[in-house]
C-alpha cells in the first residue's frame, strides 16, 4: 500500500522532525552532500596543478554549483541540503530551522569539509594550496570580504526566495542556486574564490594549517546571509511558512516515520458510489 495512503497512529514520536529514527539521516545528509561540494569544490584546484592545468578556472567554479543542483535534487528532502554554515543560520534566523539543530549541521558541515580535503591530499599531495580559498593577487582583504558579503547575499536571498510559500519553485530551486553559484565563480572568483561558505574554506585551511585569510571567508558570508534574511523580510515579511519550513528541514516527515512497535493502519475507505465496488450511493435528502 502506497505511505500516502496510510495514517500513523498517535505516539510521542508524530513530531517527525524531532524523531531520533530520522536526525542520524539528515546529519549524514549534510555530511555527504557538503563532503561532495568541497571535493569538487577544492578538487579542481588541486587536480588542475596535478593535470598541469587541464581544468582551468571556468570549469573549475562552474563544477561546485553543479554539485550544489545535484546533491539538493537528490537529498534536499532529507536534510534541506544546507551544506553550508551560513544557509543554516539564514534558516534558523529566518524562523525555518530550529535553533537547537543548529550545531550538529555546523559540526557535521565542518567536519565533512575537512575529510574531503584530506581525501583530495591523500590522493594528489599538498598541491594547488589543497583548493584554498584566498584573496587574489593584487586585490586586498578587505576587497575579498566585501565581495564574500554581497555574493553571499545573492546566493542566500535566492534560497530564502525559492523556498518562500509565495515563491515556492519545487525541485526548480536547485537549478536556480546551482546557476547562481556558477554565475557567482565566474565573475567575482579571482577576487576572492567566490566561496560563499566558511565551510567550504575551512576545510582547506585546517589541513594546510594556514587560517591567514579565514576571517575574509567567515566575516563575509556570515554577514551576507543575515543581510539577506533582513532582505527577505523587506520583500515576503516574516517566515515561518509552509514552504519555507519544508525546506530548511526537509521532508522526512513525508515518510510516516513511527516509533518503534507502532503500526500503520488503512485510511478509511470513502463510499465510491459506484454499485461495482459494494459501496452505497451517497444521495441527497430529500423532500417530503
Amino acid at each position: 500500500m502506497p505511505l500516502t495512503s496510510l495514517v500513523a497512529l498517535e505516539s510521542p514520536w508524530s513530531d517527525h522532525f524531532d524523531a531520533p529514527l530520522v536526525e542520524w539521516r539528515r546529519l549524514f545528509s549534510e555530511f555527504l552532500g557538503t563532503f561532495f561540494l568541497v571535493l569538487v569544490g577544492a578538487g579542481g584546484a588541486v587536480v588542475d596543478a596535478a593535470s598541469g592545468g587541464q581544468i582551468g578556472r571556468a570549469a573549475g567554479v562552474s563544477a561546485p554549483g553543479l554539485v550544489v543542483m545535484g546533491v539538493i535534487l537528490y537529498m534536499g528532502a532529507v536534510s534541506g541540503a544546507h551544506l553550508n554554515p551560513a544557509v543554516t543560520l539564514a534558516f534558523s534566523l529566518r524562523g525555518d530551522f530550529p535553533w537547537r539543530r543548529v550545531p550538529g549541521y555546523i559540526v557535521v558541515q565542518l567536519v565533512a569539509a575537512v575529510s574531503a580535503v584530506l581525501v583530495l591530499r591523500l590522493l594528489f599531495g599538498d598541491i594547488g594550496g589543497l583548493g584554498a580559498t584566498l584573496p587574489g593577487s593584487g586585490f586586498t582583504d578587505l576587497e575579498a570580504v566585501v565581495v564574500e558579503f554581497l555574493l553571499t547575499l545573492g546566493l542566500v536571498s535566492t534560497i530564502l526566495g525559492t523556498a518562500s510559500t509565495a515563491q515556492n519553485v519545487g525541485p526548480l530551486s536547485a537549478i536556480a542556486v546551482g546557476g547562481y553559484i556558477v554565475l557567482a565563480g565566474l565573475w567575482s572568483s579571482p577576487v576572492s574564490g567566490a566561496s560563499m561558505n566558511p565551510a567550504r574554506s575551512f576545510g582547506p585551511a585546517v589541513v594546510s594549517g594556514d587560517f591567514t585569510s579565514y576571517w575574509v571567508y567567515l566575516v563575509g558570508p556570515l554577514l551576507g546571509a543575515a543581510a539577506a534574511v533582513g532582505v527577505a523580510v523587506l520583500l515576503r515579511g516574516a517566515g515561518g511558512d509552509a514552504g519555507g519550513l519544508a525546506a530548511a528541514r526537509g521532508g522526512l516527515a513525508d515518510l510516516g516515520a513511527v516509533a518503534p512497535g507502532t503500526e500503520a493502519v488503512p485510511a478509511p475507505r470513502q463510499p465510491s458510489g459506484d454499485p461495482r465496488s459494494g459501496d452505497p450511493a451517497v444521495r441527497p435528502p430529500t423532500a417530503g
